[in-house]
């Protein structure tokens, strides 16, 4: 299984996990997301995401003028938004909880027949 297919289950909490740390901007974002190890990450991806954020208010967008020249729209975390990080947070320990043990589980009975085969 690619990466790129797991990471669309998560990839709006790590979003909102982003924002809710620090207002940020598209282009930022796509920036902060390869920095932790998302290569693959693209502005196609990332901003079809924050529409539905916002449309789910979860997110509010305001746009503030650049250092750089022109206006940026950046995005702020609501309460909406931050219930469902919440949520994310919680529905994100209990799935690796439940990973970890078949993959612990399912690494012990490999050994466990490595090594009766010895």
């Amino acid at each position: 299984m690619k990466e790129t297919q797991l990471l669309k289950g998560v990839l709006e909490g790590c979003v909102l996990s982003i924002i809710a740390d620090h207002e940020v901007y598209g282009y930022e974002l796509v920036q902060i997301l390869k920095s932790y190890g998302f290569t693959t990450i693209v502005a196609g991806t990332v901003y079809p995401l924050l529409q539905k954020l916002e449309k789910q208010k979860c997110i509010k967008s305001k746009t503030l003028p650049s250092r750089d020249g022109l206006d940026r729209k950046y995005f702020f975390i609501t309460k909406e938004g931050l219930l469902s990080l919440q949520e994310f947070e919680n529905q994100w320990k209990g799935l690796v909880n439940k990973v970890n043990q078949i993959v612990r589980s399912e690494r012990t009975s490999i050994d466990e027949q490595r090594n009766k085969s010895c």
